[in-house]
């Protein structure tokens, strides 16, 4: 028949016949062992191969090519275990497989390709077109599940949707709007993936989820790498909303930025500084930076200095500056007030004057500078000189005793006390200041479903 090959006649020679005939009868031990050494265990080819297991290996593969459409005209030749493939196919595809049947035969040493594949315009089309309808019959068929899974998957995704934004449901379980949005947005998340399950059940596709979960673990390690800023900014705003480090109207030093704290977001953290200004800190920073809480506690200390002439007591002035000091009404009596020499200067001497304010009662800034103000009034009714830097004054005497010959008054002499202006006794306003407040309180109010500062949260001492 055209296009068969038939299996070529095989010569033995006679002696040969009779040694093949011998090794097959089992004499003795040692010729049973020498027969189960035939195959040698280091090449994993076999010793024994003969025209007969050749036409064996021959039949074998034309019965498995018959059974394929698309290699039933494959020619196939054997010789010492060696296949040689030939004739025509239609696709690289066919070819290849051709090859790996071939090569899982029993006894096949090695495969030879003589393979060629059809490049004929009319073939490929025609095959391409029969692949295309058996593609489109599939979908065709299977068109009502892929429909039923779809929608499977749609419900459960509109389910977790709803059930995410039942805020008052999460809202039993913690009083933070931020965890309680974390577990609205995880329960979305889970239904999604019941979804995504239940519908490759129902298409006999879980082999694929494996798959899907593989790729998705790594494009989260690569998406975790590329962002991991942001990831530690938001676990840094779960953390500052479970213990909040401040509260709202708190006047905090965040990262060198001074301000009241006016939202806590899931990203940021905002302020408003004295100028009036909005400055925005991401919560990355707030969590490891150090904050300082001027507000936490009621009671506030300032301090100053001041300096006067290294002529006067320092006893005697250490007394005026605290004495006037406790009279200033804004200033608390517990802790008490202190005044403290600082260090010596060439001409000056510094002294550091120390106060309480109650935050909630009096401003602090107005105190202080009241404070300064009664300490520079006293000094001047005591008589107290606060020099100028010596080298202005040298220079001033020397120009004054070359011109007139008259010395003047050295910077440190003491004045008379009826040539200092009286002191002021009127108290200037030291009332609380509610000016930024009530801009943040109006800022806070209108981001007030952002705000993570919770009175109901933990917060930290």
């Amino acid at each position: 028949m055209p296009g068969t090959i038939r299996p070529r006649p095989t010569r033995m020679p006679f002696l040969l016949l009779v040694l093949a005939l011998l090794a097959s009868v089992p004499t003795s031990p040692v010729a049973a062992q020498t027969a189960s050494e035939r195959d040698d265990p280091t090449t994993g080819i076999s010793q024994t191969s003969t025209p007969q297991t050749d036409h064996g290996i021959e039949d074998r593969l034309r019965g498995i090519f018959a059974e394929m459409e698309p290699l039933e005209n494959i020619e196939v030749t054997v010789s010492a275990g060696v296949v040689e493939l030939g004739g025509e196919v239609d696709s690289m595809a066919t070819a290849s497989r051709a090859l790996r049947l071939a090569g899982q035969v029993d006894g096949v040493v090695d495969v030879q390709d003589s393979l060629v594949v059809n490049r004929d315009l009319d073939s490929r089309i025609e095959s391409t077109r029969q692949t295309l309808t058996e593609a489109g019959e599939e979908i065709l068929s299977a068109l009502p599940l892929l429909v039923a899974a779809l929608g499977v998957f749609i419900l459960f995704w509109l389910l977790g949707a709803w059930l995410g934004r039942r805020q008052r449901l999460f809202g039993r379980v913690t009083p933070n709007i931020f965890i309680a949005g974390l577990l609205g947005q995880a329960t979305h998340l889970l239904f999604v993936v019941m979804g995504l399950v239940v519908a490759l059940v129902l298409l006999d596709a879980t082999a694929i989820l494996g798959t899907i979960l593989g790729a998705a673990g790594i494009v989260g390690l690569a998406i975790g790498f590329a962002v991991r800023d942001t990831v530690e900014n938001y676990i840094a705003s779960i953390l500052l909303s479970l213990r909040n480090p401040f509260s709202v109207n708190d006047l905090v030093e965040v990262d060198g930025q001074l301000g009241n704290v006016v939202t806590l977001t899931s990203r940021a953290t905002i302020l408003l500084s004295p100028e009036g200004n909005h400055v925005r800190i991401p919560n990355a920073t707030v969590f490891k930076a150090v904050i300082i809480n001027y507000t936490r506690r009621p009671e506030r200390r300032f301090e100053f200095d001041v300096g006067i002439g290294s002529d006067h007591d320092l006893r005697v002035a250490q007394q005026i500056a605290l004495e006037a000091l406790e009279a200033l009404p804004g200033i608390l009596d517990d802790p008490p007030t202190l005044v403290i020499i600082e260090g010596l200067g060439d001409s000056t001497v510094a002294l550091r004057c120390y106060g309480w304010v109650d935050q909630r009662r009096h401003d602090f800034v107005k105190v202080r500078s009241e404070a300064i103000r009664r300490v520079k009034d006293a000094f001047d009714q005591a008589g107290i000189s606060m020099p100028e830097p010596s080298y202005r004054l040298r220079i001033v005497e020397r120009a004054t005793a070359k011109d007139t010959g008259v010395r003047t008054p050295g910077p440190n002499a003491p004045q008379h006390a009826d040539t200092a202006p009286p002191p002021t006794t009127e108290v200037t306003d030291i009332s609380v200041d509610r000016a930024i407040e009530e801009r943040v309180l109006s800022d806070a109010r209108s981001d007030r479903g952002n705000n993570l500062l919770s009175g109901d949260a933990d917060k930290e001492l």
